[in-house]
């Protein structure tokens, strides 16, 4: 199996995980595992296409994504304390969690577009631009609900995508077998007429009996 092969089913099966990763429960293991195979095989496919922008950006996306988790984790912790102290400031530290949660999610979702567009150029599968694009809408639509359903279609592309690559076959170069040379035809033996020696070629007269030869 060649790397661009093994690659590409890589990051699609990761494609596919993320799809699940909406499951309630189980979704949080398919999405972490689903992640971890979406990086190698973007990794694989910068390494075979020569361009490291392409995993360097799928990194950040999910660097962006995880930071995002962590930062509203944190904020969501400060708004149960706040709930001790007052509704007040419960109610803007959750504000302050969703909005840090967008931004980080919005950033993530641009780097995932700038690798998804990359890849588009370097593998002519212009799928990956259409997904990357809806990608960015879903996330920016996110803080409405309604871009959950097209960050799906964009990872329901995204895998279509992937598995859709076309493997170049292995180009075989065609070396001739070396050429026999072939032997100079041998001019057949003459005879003189006259006496049945045997004469040169081209020669005018027999050596042996003078007599003239013919041509």
């Amino acid at each position: 199996m060649s790397s661009l092969e093994s690659s590409k089913n890589l990051a699609g099966i990761g494609a596919i995980l993320l799809i699940f990763s909406f499951i309630p429960v189980a979704g949080l293991l398919l999405g972490i595992v689903g992640v971890i195979l979406l990086l190698m095989g973007m990794k694989g496919l910068a390494d075979y296409y020569q361009d490291h922008s392409i995993y360097q950006n799928a990194l950040m996306g999910v660097i962006y994504l995880i930071i995002g988790i962590i930062a509203t984790f944190v904020v969501l912790i400060g708004f149960i304390f706040g709930t001790l102290f007052g509704g007040i400031l419960a109610v803007g530290l959750l504000i302050l969690a969703v909005i840090v949660l967008f931004v980080f999610y919005l950033l993530g979702a641009m780097s995932f577009r700038k690798a998804f567009s990359t890849l588009a150029q370097k593998s002519g599968e212009h799928m990956f631009e259409t997904a990357g694009f809806i990608l960015y809408i879903g996330a920016i639509l996110t803080i409405i609900l309604v871009g959950l359903a097209l960050v799906l279609v964009a990872w329901i592309l995204l895998a279509i995508a992937f598995f859709s690559m076309k493997v170049p076959s292995q180009q075989y170069a065609y070396t001739p077998s070396p050429s026999v040379a072939t032997p100079a035809p041998t001019q057949a033996t003459r005879y003189c007429p006259n006496c049945g020696a045997p004469v040169a070629p081209n020669t005018a007269f027999c050596p042996h009996c003078g007599k003239q030869l013919p041509p």
